[in-house]
């Protein structure tokens, strides 16, 4: 009987010293996983990053390369200040208590970041307009770009000097991005909303703008 008990009380240790052991492993395991999911996250955050920053690099060559005379660097530059504007006031009009402390668009675009409120008067006045962020990228791009050393025409001027500005856009600026930004700036200004193609359009259209260049 003795022989049984002690067998009984060696085995139940046994079993206390596997199961811990079950559980120092099980702990090893959720801290390998949680050790992944983080270096997951963190690879998935650095690959957007880089992928964000090479789109801006993109964007910046684009901007730069683009070969316009004066009066059609002028004709675009009155879309992209007027759209500006526009933003701008639409969300002043929107959070009128505001006012003083969001004086330029600059003010609106960095403190939405941190400012929720904010945050979700801009998103609606995107969706107003049928803007993305990706749109605003471009046309503050181009405005920084070239806005020191171009003039802002009227609306009666820039149809003096050329009728079909879509065209211009579309024949002239290669870079997608770039070319979807200034187009849908136009439209706004021109239509009070900017009209989003489906994809599935797109590659039509390309092929019909470019028979009409050939």
């Amino acid at each position: 009987m003795n022989n049984e008990t002690t067998t009984l009380v060696s085995l139940k240790e046994a079993m206390k010293r596997v199961d811990h052991k079950l559980q120092a492993l099980e702990a090893q395991f959720k801290e390998l996983d949680n050790t992944k999911d983080n270096l997951t996250q963190k690879f998935e955050h650095h690959s957007k990053t880089l992928a964000s920053q090479a789109a801006q690099d993109e964007m910046w060559t684009a901007v730069l390369a683009l070969k316009f005379t004066s009066i059609e660097l002028n004709i675009l530059y009155s879309y992209v200040i007027e759209v500006l504007i526009s933003l701008h006031t639409r969300v002043l009009e929107k959070l009128p208590d505001l006012v003083r402390g969001l004086p330029t668009l600059a003010s609106v675009l960095r403190r939405k970041v941190k400012n929720k409120c904010i945050r979700v008067v801009w998103e609606s006045v995107l969706e107003e307009c049928g803007l993305q962020e990706g749109d605003i990228t471009a046309v503050c791009t181009f405005f920084i770009a070239h806005g020191h050393k171009a003039d802002h025409y009227a609306a009666k001027v820039r149809q003096m000097y050329i009728r079909d500005i879509t065209f211009m856009i579309t024949n002239m600026v290669k870079n997608q991005a770039l070319q979807d930004g200034l187009l849908r700036a136009v439209q706004v200004i021109e239509k009070g909303k900017a009209e989003r193609i489906p994809e599935e359009q797109k590659s039509p259209l390309k092929e019909l703008i470019s028979s009409v260049k050939n």
